[in-house]
């Protein structure tokens, strides 16, 4: 479903409204992790990157319209060589940062959390934050701004952000 090698929790700060989750919130992990993958990309980068996709492929055209309400896109990512070597405790001071925040995908099993939020503003989404744990991985993304839930899956491999498979179909249909 999820990209494994991307996903769970690190908190990706934010701009503007979507501002209300520090950055080095997971600061003390990196050490235990053996790959640290952080992208952060505000506004006037997303905007230097969106001029070298190519408008004559669809997918990359579409893509480039969609920036247009992004201030930013955060991600942090952790992996590390043995399950343990961060707690639940970790994922969970995470989701903390986010009272006020819309979940609106949950998955829990045995071998994954994974929870996709927003934060809205009437019926504007100014934020997105989708937290994944998994037993070796840890990973958070952040997008702040305009965006549609729906529209996630055409920014997936994208600017940083793992392939997200159908969960932005998923998170769409739990919004209606």
């Amino acid at each position: 479903m999820i990209n494994r090698v991307w996903w769970a929790g690190l908190l990706l700060p934010a701009v503007a409204l979507a501002q209300d989750i520090p950055l080095d919130l997971f600061a003390s992990l990196v050490p235990k992790g053996t790959e640290t993958v952080e992208v952060s990309l505000g506004g006037t980068m997303l905007q230097l990157a969106a001029q070298f996709l190519n408008t004559s492929d669809p997918q990359q055209a579409k893509v480039k319209g969609l920036l247009g309400g992004v201030k930013g896109i955060y991600v942090r990512s952790y992996t590390f060589k043995k399950p343990g070597e961060y707690s639940m405790a970790d994922v969970d001071r995470v989701r903390a940062q986010l009272k006020g925040w819309s979940p609106v995908v949950n998955v829990r099993s045995a071998e994954e959390s994974t929870g996709v939020y927003l934060k809205t503003n009437g019926q504007k989404i100014d934020g997105l934050v989708v937290v994944s744990a998994e037993p070796t991985e840890l990973t958070l993304v952040n997008i702040v701004g305009s965006i549609r839930v729906e529209d996630l899956k055409d920014l997936s491999g994208q600017f940083g952000i793992p392939n997200l498979g159908d969960l932005g179909d998923k998170a769409s249909k739990k919004r209606e």
